[in-house]
């Protein structure tokens, strides 16, 4: 057995702390799985995996060689399809879960093309707002923005971008147009109120820094409900320029103090605890990278 396919048998392993389910899943018997590990630890010289009757469980060396791993055989295949290019077709079903806003905006207009290159692909898109339980509702692939928690999950950052503060002309020209980040506490702000945090904010130019508590009557939980709020002259906010880019590409909305920066937000590709992620919702997550890189 090659050295990669042992590789991957380790990986499974740990997922799944068991050679029989491991061997089931392979098609092949237990002594060949236990092999196969066997001889990566005489290769290495220390041992991976804590076996006792009931349990499997990595060693401390095991749990540092296994992110090492994961990590090498989830790049080989995608180099795999990086070389086959488009004309390689996925196939089946890939359930895709990502925000109703960032679905909408971003994944939706140029869904015609990644399907093209694939025809004997489905796809289904799960938008909500919140965090789906990856695992437990079958979900493939997760596109997430924002801070990744510290929960194990397997995740890639894919895309970057800025925050900004963005207003209508209308409401601009009611309140006039505020020269500092301090001038905003004097205008009514939008606030997504989803989670701790939102409403507290540290801008930058150069060596200053301004810091700033928003102030406001209103709060939306969901980034449709802020795009439309703004979109009504309600009032200002500060949000991911990926939300607002219709309006300000077409002037409906004004990016206010362009000199200052905000904190940036990512996006992240997140796969399902406890399996690698399959082919197909890495070749997606590369295909949302490519795109928001354009």
């Amino acid at each position: 057995m090659d050295r990669l396919a042992a590789l991957e048998l380790f990986v499974r392993v740990v997922d799944t702390a068991s050679f029989s389910a491991v061997a089931r899943d392979q098609g092949v018997g237990q002594p060949a799985v236990s092999k196969a590990v066997g001889q990566l630890e005489t290769w290495l010289g220390v041992s991976l995996l804590l076996r006792s009757t009931r349990s499997v469980a990595p060693t401390e060396a095991g749990r540092i060689f296994y992110e090492r791993a994961k990590r090498m055989i989830e790049e080989s295949e995608e180099a795999v399809l990086a070389a086959r290019g488009s004309g390689y077709g996925l196939s089946g079903k890939l359930r895709v879960s990502t925000s109703v806003c960032f679905g909408r905006l971003h994944v939706i207009p140029r869904l015609s093309e990644f399907l093209a290159e694939n025809p004997d692909l489905e796809i289904e898109l799960v938008l909500d707002d919140r965090h789906v339980d990856l695992v437990n509702e079958g979900v493939d692939l997760a596109l997430r923005m924002g801070p990744m928690p510290d929960s194990g999950m397997t995740a890639r950052r894919i895309a970057e971008g800025r925050r900004v503060v963005v207003a209508t002309p209308a409401y601009l020209q009611r309140h006039g147009t505020p020269m500092s980040p301090h001038e905003l506490i004097n205008h009514q702000a939008v606030i997504y109120s989803r989670g701790a945090g939102w409403s507290s904010w540290t801008f930058r130019k150069g060596s200053e820094e301004a810091s700033v508590e928003l102030q406001g009557r209103l709060k939306m939980t969901a980034a449709e409900g802020l795009r439309e709020a703004v979109n009504r002259d309600l009032g200002f906010t500060i949000g991911s320029e990926w939300n607002f880019w219709p309006e300000l590409k077409s002037g409906k909305l004004v990016e206010l103090l362009p000199d200052w920066t905000l904190p940036p937000t990512y996006l992240f590709a997140v796969y399902p605890t406890g399996r690698l992620a399959t082919t197909k919702a890495r070749a997606f997550a590369s295909f949302i990278e490519r795109l928001m890189s354009a």
